[in-house]
């Protein structure tokens, strides 16, 4: 299902990242970033709050508004029952919705907000989302003390948050259009192999699209996926090929871009909510605004699990969203 837009906008963002993003390739691009994982909180789950919240401040302080001047604000992490973005939500006071698709999770909020928008509902929308390495640890894997192994395919979960104010105000970063994608489920049960699980639901969103616009894969100066990392994009690449005949030539994913691979402990790569909407509304962001791209197509991907589920040996479905992004001329 693909919507599109006439007067939906981007006209501001917000990105706080942890330590190891900062110590990435993209650093120089986010809006601020800490040294450590508590932000002066107690405890991981309350530390990614406090990111919302940073992220939050700082793009509202770019706009010159407060928080009564927001319709709505549309959040998701990764955490049970969303706690991150529910208290962040807390000390906001606006109407919100919770979100989630994962690492999807962005998209979906973007998609939310456009159609809303473009319906004269909403005029003015915060949509964020968040994740935090240690506290995804403890709830996915095994708490971060334990010091388990993990095999080279494991991603590692972003720390940050990021925010995009949503608007029918002509200015910053065009959404031309959304894919709402399907649940797909591979077989794959493997709890470390992430790329593997998202890949098949990124491809079926990025041909529907393509087929629901009636355009090229060339439209787009950049195809953008998050987060598969380096073993789910090189999966990507050969599955587009091989299933649809479609060759990603510019193409490359957020979570082998946020962090250094060569020289980061990080195994295959980024991941989480945040990962997607860190990198592209940074450095994409910048690339687009000084012109060096115009149209992007961003492909959200996530995987639908649950340490209960994968106890239970079942397989992991996937699932992705996309949204059309060009530059306001």
């Amino acid at each position: 299902m693909t919507f599109t837009y006439k007067n939906v906008y981007i006209n501001e963002t917000g990105t706080v990242v942890g330590p190891y993003e900062k110590k990435g390739p993209l650093n120089n691009y986010f809006d601020r970033s800490h040294d450590e994982f508590y932000f002066g909180t107690k405890t991981w789950e309350q530390a990614e709050s406090k990111l919302i919240e940073e992220a939050v401040d700082i793009t509202l302080n770019k706009l010159g508004k407060n928080r009564f001047d927001i319709d709505l604000f549309i959040s998701g992490d990764l955490l049970n029952q969303l706690v991150a973005s529910n208290y962040a939500a807390s000390t906001l006071n606006i109407p919100y919705l919770g979100v989630y698709n994962a690492c999807a999770s962005s998209v979906e909020g973007l998609l939310l907000a456009a159609n809303m928008i473009e319906a004269g509902q909403v005029k003015h929308c915060l949509c964020a989302a968040s994740s935090h390495n240690n506290a995804a640890e403890k709830q996915f894997r095994y708490p971060v003390e334990y010091g388990g192994p993990k095999p080279k395919t494991t991603t590692f979960t972003t720390t940050g948050a990021a925010v995009a104010y949503v608007t029918y105000n002509k200015k910053g970063i065009r959404i031309e259009s959304g894919t709402v994608g399907k649940v797909v489920d591979m077989g794959v049960k493997d709890a470390y192999q992430m790329g593997a699980v998202m890949a098949p639901a990124a491809a079926d969103t990025i041909f529907k699209h393509l087929q629901d616009t009636k355009r090229e894969i060339d439209y787009y100066d950049l195809v953008l996926t998050g987060d598969l990392g380096s073993v789910g994009k090189k999966i990507l690449v050969d599955y587009m090929n091989t299933e649809y005949g479609i060759q990603l030539k510019h193409y490359d994913d957020t979570a082998a871009m946020i962090f250094d691979l060569e020289n980061q402990e990080v195994y295959s790569g980024g991941s989480g909510p945040a990962c997607a909407p860190l990198v592209t509304y940074s450095y994409i962001f910048h690339q687009m605004k000084k012109h060096k791209l115009k149209r992007v197509l961003l492909v959200a991907t996530g995987a639908l699990m649950s340490t209960t589920m994968v106890n239970q040996k079942l397989s992991i479905p996937a699932i992705a969203h996309a949204v059309s992004l060009e530059v306001v001329e």
